[in-house]
């Protein structure tokens, strides 16, 4: 008898990780024509990108069924667990509601928490939750520490284009034209459980400096707490961003991820990401 945490596959955490963290990650969906993918199962992130580059059309998304987080509660229950689920923000998708309905279901000690986060910024409450599980922490113990931190995630993002938000239906026409001119690298982030518009920079350099700018006006860093980077597509033209990171981290290093199908159908290639607990 244990806590199984359990969590949505745009946390980023492969099946392979999720292994080895001994947690369960419910794949959501990409949907190339009339061929569907479960994120990080049948499709990897480099295959994804390979794919979208070809595609003449974006591809679409879906969020896991009740059925498939009810499987994954009932294998936790034959062992005894108490369950503890994190989901991609309910303002951004279904899947909250799914892992909800499953839980009616089942019944039991299970918690859901809604993240109000995506990518990278959900996976920080599940490495803390991984953290506090295997400290010894109760399941109480760690579904209120989870409600209280959340709000402290921060997510700042450089993107290529907002072109991807747009046609994927997270992000207003208005605001992706606004966002979206030569040269000008749009500055998006998680506020108010939603992904916002929050400047605009000319140049991918100048870019950068500009997200660092943005985690130095939320009071820094709380390097006590997991924190991460990620990117969408090419690692090459990650790299840069991820020198620049590191400078500025004081010689601690972050989780290092790249987006799966999910979140990439929606932002795009060439998107990176920083994410962190802010200093409370």
């Amino acid at each position: 008898m244990g806590i199984r945490i359990i969590a949505d596959s745009t946390t980023e955490i492969t099946q392979k990780e999720a292994a080895e963290l001994n947690i369960t990650i419910v794949p959501l969906k990409s949907i190339f024509g009339d061929k569907e993918y479960l994120e990080g199962v049948d499709l990897t992130p480099e295959q994804f990108y390979e794919k979208l580059a070809e595609s003449k059309e974006l591809p679409k998304t879906s969020q896991p069924s009740p059925a498939e987080f009810e499987k994954a509660y009932k294998e936790a229950q034959a062992n005894g667990d108490k369950i503890i689920t994190i989901c991609l923000a309910s303002s951004i998708s279904g899947t909250y509601q799914s892992a909800n309905i499953a839980k009616e279901t089942c019944g039991g000690d299970i918690w859901v928490i809604d993240s109000g986060n995506t990518t990278v910024g959900e996976q920080l409450l599940v490495r803390l939750a991984i953290q506090m599980r295997d400290a010894g922490k109760s399941a109480e113990e760690i579904v209120k520490t989870l409600e209280e931190k959340k709000d402290t995630v921060r997510l700042f993002a450089v993107v290529d284009t907002l072109e991807y938000l747009h046609k994927g239906g997270r992000m207003s026409k208005a605001t992706a034209i606004a966002g979206t001119l030569l040269k000008i690298k749009p500055l998006i982030a998680m506020q108010e459980n939603e992904l916002k518009l929050i400047g605009k920079s000319r140049g991918l350099k100048n870019a950068y400096k500009e997200v660092f700018k943005f985690v130095d006006s939320e009071g820094g860093i709380d390097y006590s707490m997991p924190f991460a980077i990620g990117y969408t597509g090419d690692i090459e033209s990650f790299k840069q961003f991820e020198s620049d990171a590191k400078e500025r981290f004081d010689g601690h290093e972050p989780i290092v991820s790249i987006v799966g199908s999910v979140i990439g159908t929606h932002v795009g290639p060439g998107a990176v990401a920083v994410t962190f607990f802010k200093r409370t």
